[in-house]
């Protein structure tokens, strides 16, 4: 019998190319059902597993993984985290490349469960999202010599490839905005959690210094990227009568739009607000949010097509790139 491909072999089954890999590969969070059915055509074609070992025979897959350290709860109450997850999908798929999301409900279980999947050959790369500035994952990837890009900026200068936004740019063009429209007393809802949210941080320092205004220590309220954090940073803030927010994330912004409404003040003439990230539930508030667009799918595209040549090309020069960030002006700014 013809030898058969595992692109007809997926066809037969009704499954993905991926899948079929996955299953050849024993690949642990396969439904028993899919198992069967690829199986029972493995079987009925006469595909043996010696043909397997020629079709895999330079080591790869055809999957990628996602690893966002944080814990379940939170990436599925973020919206930043579900638009950056359909971004790389939709990115591996133009390269023929099924996207595995490694996402656990705790943090602390990341590791343990993370190692050993690295560590059975499972996956041809790993796309690594820097959403904490203790990422403990890293390190784990460079030890055993895991083809991975990192989204963000690592914490100690390490030498690897990533995809980072401009967040300090970012942040100064945020604050200068509200400056340019008039603001005397600018606040912050920031986040110190990665190194995002501390150089957006960063970057509102340095448009006060500027502008020739000087830090004030009771504008500025920490939170962690919630809104919930953010409706009580925002109180905070008020009780410090500012007349502008920077908030540093758009889910901060529409917590802080809520804390403003129930002060029963209104947005933008009392106090106006700016976000960052330009999320789909920017133009979901009323009025629409004015944010700092970050370029997800820009660096969604990026982070993949890194991954693609590191896979091909191990020896590859290193890669580390920055996106420039835009404002998008809307209602709740002057």
């Amino acid at each position: 019998m013809k030898k058969l491909t595992i692109n007809q072999i997926a066809q037969l089954a009704n499954v993905s190319k991926g899948t079929v890999s996955k299953v050849l590969n024993n690949y642990p969070h396969i439904s028993d059902e899919i198992r069967e059915r690829v199986m029972q055509v493995v079987n009925e074609t006469g595909f043996e597993r010696h043909h397997v070992a020629k079709l895999l025979a330079n080591n790869r897959s055809d999957i990628i993984g996602l690893i966002i350290p944080s814990g379940a709860k939170s990436v599925f109450s973020d919206p930043y985290f579900p638009h950056l997850t359909e971004s790389i999908t939709r990115a591996s798929n133009r390269f023929g490349l099924t996207l595995s999301l490694l996402l656990f409900y705790a943090e602390h279980e990341n590791i343990s469960a993370t190692k050993t999947i690295i560590t059975n050959g499972l996956l041809d790369g790993v796309i690594l999202s820097g959403d904490r500035k203790d990422n403990t994952i890293m390190p784990m990837l460079i030890e055993k010599k895991t083809k991975f890009v990192f989204l963000g900026r690592p914490m100690n200068g390490e030498a690897v490839h990533f995809v980072d936004v401009d967040n300090f740019g970012g942040g100064k063009q945020a604050t200068s905005y509200l400056i340019s429209r008039g603001a005397k007393r600018v606040g912050i809802i920031a986040c110190n959690h990665n190194w995002a949210g501390v150089h957006r941080y960063e970057g509102y320092c340095a448009a006060l210094k500027e502008a020739g205004i000087p830090y004030d220590p009771n504008w500025v309220a920490e939170a962690d990227f919630t809104l919930d954090g953010a409706y009580h940073a925002m109180n905070r803030l008020i009780r410090a009568d500012v007349d502008a927010v920077f908030a540093t994330s758009d889910t901060m912004a529409l917590g802080a739009l809520k804390c403003i409404r129930e002060h029963r003040l209104r947005v933008p003439d009392d106090i106006a607000l700016i976000g960052f990230d330009d999320l789909p539930v920017a133009l979901q508030s009323d009025p629409h949010l004015t944010t700092i667009r970050q370029p997800i799918e820009g660096q969604a595209q990026h982070a993949v097509e890194i991954l693609v040549q590191l896979i091909e090309t191990p020896d590859m020069p290193l890669r580390q790139m920055v996106l420039p960030t835009e404002l998008i002006i809307r209602g709740t700014t002057r």
